[in-house]
């Protein structure tokens, strides 16, 4: 059996089988293999194919290892916020924007990215004041984009929401133009929509558990 399997081995060997390659064929140790295997000679284009394929089990391991970190992070993060809620309810602010973010938020998982948009001032102001005070985004990662049409004067709003925001215009990243088949304006309180976007995953998910934490709340009234 021994003979046969030493034969075996070194024939796939000899194709340019990897020493893992051969031994999910033949169960024997490494060290067994490789005492088999020490005089067979590889060909320049077989150990270039066993050098690609190690790099690129190597690369997958190390991305699946990532992969399982991230994971774990989110699951951990998003399970602090599901208890973390419960004291959070009783604040008010943090009622009011974890409902706001429910309905108007970004909630892709596939972005992550922390985002609300909306034509109305109030509850754009609204907004800040939860991220401000609720969630604790720094200044600094707070980015606008805007949506507006033609007739707008641009500069005119980027100073409009900048005001309500109380972010600077240097930190207005992004403006869409409708294009329009009007003259002139019909709705003259109209000033676009505003996006409030944080890049932060960490932060998605904890939005993410505080919500999930008031739904079971709502569920078990």
């Amino acid at each position: 059996m021994k003979f046969e399997q030493r034969v075996l081995a070194q024939k796939l060997r000899g194709e340019g089988g990897s020493y893992g390659e051969i031994l999910k064929k033949i169960k024997v140790s490494k060290s067994t293999l490789s005492l088999w295997l020490r005089d067979i000679k590889l060909t320049e284009k077989q150990k270039y194919r066993l050098y690609v394929t190690a790099r690129q089990q190597n690369a997958y391991r190390l991305a699946k290892q990532n992969q399982n970190k991230k994971i774990s992070i989110a699951k951990k993060i998003i399970s602090q916020s599901i208890q973390e809620s419960t004291n959070l309810l009783k604040n008010k602010l943090f009622l009011s924007g974890i409902m706001l973010y429910w309905a108007e938020g970004d909630k892709s998982e596939a972005t992550e990215l922390v985002k609300f948009s909306n034509s109305d001032p109030i509850m754009i102001t609204l907004i800040m004041r939860w991220f401000r005070e609720v969630c604790n985004v720094p200044e600094k990662k707070f980015r606008v984009g805007l949506h507006i049409h033609e007739l707008l004067h641009k500069e005119h709003l980027k100073a409009y929401w900048s005001k309500i925001t109380g972010i600077p215009a240097y930190q207005f990243h992004k403006i869409q133009i409708k294009k329009s088949s009007l003259k002139h304006r019909r709705n003259m309180l109209y000033n676009g929509t505003c996006s409030i976007r944080v890049s932060d995953k960490n932060l998605f998910r904890k939005i993410k558990g505080w919500k999930i934490g008031v739904q079971k709340k709502l569920k078990s009234l």
